[in-house]
């Protein structure tokens, strides 16, 4: 990791306050005091002060749960919007918004937001496990009782060990992009709470069912389930891709104790091989849609978030070699 690669990280007006006080933890091993003092400025500075700015007087964000209330079924937009609730506390747990900033809006989403699928109490979750892996990773962090959504989760899991969001229409088969999404939830839960035996086990079969395949490659023949799964991606919504994986279990590891899987050095080496030249990772896609942050250059060009990641996945995992 160079020093230039670092101050680009850290720049005091291009970055962001929720970029530095990551790199401050994650990379630099900064005293907690300082990368806290850091981690409160998202908040009042930056992406994290843009997207409450923008909130609804009353309850969310967008007039929606998952869709804007201004959204067209049917209609010409391109891509997804990503500007309703659901999609924007995810971008603040992963900003590390500090769960006191929002506490008085958590308790006016649990009141006015409701589900566009049948109108059902926001927190009390909807009926894809894709969606509500991400209430209950946003929920555990904000300081939401997600317990029974938690517990739906895990009977919805398949015999393969994973989820899938197109189970209720008949798929026996789990999918990368709905088991992290669940994963990524169960982990919040267990740090939280402390989680619950069933939790735990359904947490670690679901990471056996990625890492069975190599954090990306087909069960049946070993090549790649989907080539998307090895760009980089950012946000990823509701896509999985090889980097989010290996964060996910960098989390795991550190939240557990437990040791990184020799499975997963195909995906590491992967993510290690799109370094450039210069240090830092490019940002390979973003998913389509309106959205009211602009938080990469774009498709192509060097991405905080993706440099961020890799660096502190690969340092867990060259560590943990030596």
């Amino acid at each position: 990791m160079s020093d230039a690669v670092v101050q680009w990280l850290m720049h005091p007006v291009r970055s962001d306050p929720s970029i530095r006080w990551q790199v401050m933890r994650d990379l630099l091993e900064a005293p907690e005091i300082e990368w806290q003092k850091e981690r409160a400025r998202v908040a009042t500075e930056g992406w994290g002060a843009r997207l409450l700015a923008v909130a609804d007087a009353e309850g969310g964000w967008a007039g929606g749960a998952h869709f804007p209330a201004d959204y067209v079924w049917g209609g010409t937009e391109k891509g997804q919007p990503w500007t309703a609730t659901s999609h924007v506390l995810t971008l603040l747990r992963e900003f590390g918004l500090p769960p006191s900033a929002l506490e008085q809006r958590v308790a006016s989403i649990r009141r006015t937001v409701r589900w566009e699928h049948a109108g059902q109490p926001y927190w009390e979750g909807e009926v894809e496990p894709c969606i509500n892996g991400s209430l209950v990773a946003n929920g555990a962090y904000f300081g939401v009782d997600v317990g029974p959504v938690v517990e739906r989760l895990i009977g919805e899991r398949l015999d393969d060990g994973g989820w899938n969001c197109e189970a209720e229409r008949g798929s026996v088969r789990s999918s990368f992009d709905t088991t992290i999404a669940v994963l990524e939830g169960l982990l919040a839960y267990e740090a939280a709470t402390g989680g619950t035996p069933a939790s735990r086990e359904a947490r670690r079969a679901g990471e056996e069912y990625l890492l069975v395949r190599h954090l990306f490659r087909r069960l049946s023949t070993g090549e790649p389930a989907d080539e998307k799964y090895l760009s980089l991606l950012h946000p990823n919504r509701w896509h999985y891709d090889v980097l989010r994986g290996l964060d996910h279990f960098r989390a795991a590891s550190l939240l557990t104790g437990q040791a990184p899987d020799p499975r997963m050095s195909e995906a590491a080496e992967h993510v290690r091989r799109r370094r450039l030249e210069d240090g830092r990772w490019p940002l390979d896609r973003n998913p389509e849609g309106r959205d009211w942050l602009d938080i990469d250059a774009g498709p192509g060009k060097p991405s905080r978030w993706i440099t961020l990641r890799a660096l502190r996945v690969l340092n867990w995992w060259d560590r943990a070699q030596h």
